[in-house]
Order: C-alpha cells, then sequence, then structure tokens
C-alpha cells in the first residue's frame, strides 16, 4: 500500500471512529438536553422556548434553549474528547489531558456557534427554517421541536468538527512531542 493510499486509509478509519464516538456523544448530549430541560421545569417551571437573557430589545433573546443546548454540550464535549484521545486518535506520547482539551474545547466551541445559530432558526417560528409546528407540536417527546432541532444541529457540526479537530487538536499534540521527544530514563 502506498504511504498516500495508507494515509487515507488511515484517515477513514480515524473518520469512522470518530462517527462512532460522536454517536455516543449524541446519545449523552441529547440525554444532558433532556436532563436540563426536565430540572428546569421541575424546579422553576421553565421551559425551553421562554427567555433566559433579553439582548437589544423584547425581539431578541437568548432563549433557554440555548443554555440547555451549551450544558449538554459541554457535558458530551468531555466525553467525546476522552473517547477520542483514548480511541480515535490514541498516541502513545500525549499532551497533558488538559493541554489537548484546550484546543478540543475551542474547536468545540466553534461547533457549539454552529449548533446554536441551527437551532435558533429551527426553533423560530418565523424563520423560514423552522421545523413545522403542526408536526413538532411538542405533545410528546418524539414530537419535540428542541430535541430535533438539537440533532439536526449536531449533525451539520459534526464533518467540521471532524476536520478540526484531526488536524488541528490532535496533531497538535504529536507535531509538538515530535519536536522535544523525551528521552526514556535508563
Amino acid at each position: 500500500m502506498t504511504s498516500t493510499t495508507g494515509r487515507y486509509a488511515n484517515s477513514l478509519r480515524q473518520f469512522i471512529k470518530f462517527g462512532l464516538v460522536g454517536g455516543s456523544g449524541v446519545i449523552v448530549n441529547l440525554i444532558a438536553v433532556a436532563a436540563s430541560k426536565k430540572i428546569a421545569w421541575w424546579w422553576h417551571g421553565i421551559t425551553e422556548h421562554d427567555p433566559f437573557l433579553n439582548l437589544l430589545g423584547s425581539d431578541y433573546n437568548i432563549r433557554w434553549y440555548h443554555v440547555f443546548l451549551t450544558i449538554a454540550f459541554l457535558v458530551a464535549n468531555v466525553w467525546n474528547f476522552q473517547l477520542n484521545r483514548s480511541w480515535t486518535f490514541r498516541s502513545s506520547t500525549h499532551l497533558s489531558w488538559f493541554r489537548e482539551f484546550v484546543p478540543f474545547l475551542l474547536t468545540g466551541l466553534a461547533a457549539l456557534v454552529v449548533s446554536l445559530v441551527v437551532v435558533t432558526a429551527l426553533m423560530n417560528p418565523e424563520s423560514p427554517f423552522a421545523l413545522p409546528a403542526h408536526i413538532f407540536d411538542d405533545s410528546s417527546g418524539i414530537r419535540t421541536r428542541f430535541y430535533w432541532a438539537t440533532l439536526v444541529s449536531i449533525m451539520v457540526a459534526m464533518p467540521v468538527n471532524f476536520v478540526i479537530n484531526k488536524f488541528w487538536t490532535f496533531r497538535s499534540s504529536r507535531v509538538v512531542i515530535a519536536r522535544d521527544p523525551v528521552v526514556p530514563e535508563p
């Protein structure tokens, strides 16, 4: 196998592993979204559509679904990082957990921004991309607009997240280590 073919095969294997980790992260994310939504409802009667913070007048708000999505992102981001670090982009030489996590988190924050934009477009009834209210009427878990908007936003952000993590987060740690090898003790 040529080195180019080998690199493509390795990248494909990594993409598949990244997808499997991401799939488990989707489940973790959706559980965290549902849990934070339920806790907010039980605790204060808050729904995902309620305003969290008013911006620039009453037409522009950060809504509770933005908060729930951010909480779920943080939980799933730590989950995905650990699995990707130990399995997908496994290496015998790693920087410290925190030094690798910071770029992963920053990459994730870029994906979170994409997710927040997508969720907002899907949740806002005035958006041309809004999920149809007659189908997603929040009458049951499977018909909850917020859950579907969250799932769609994750799928939109995943390819970008993979590329940035492959070429920046996990590659950078190996490049730094390769430049400054540690000499094993005798």
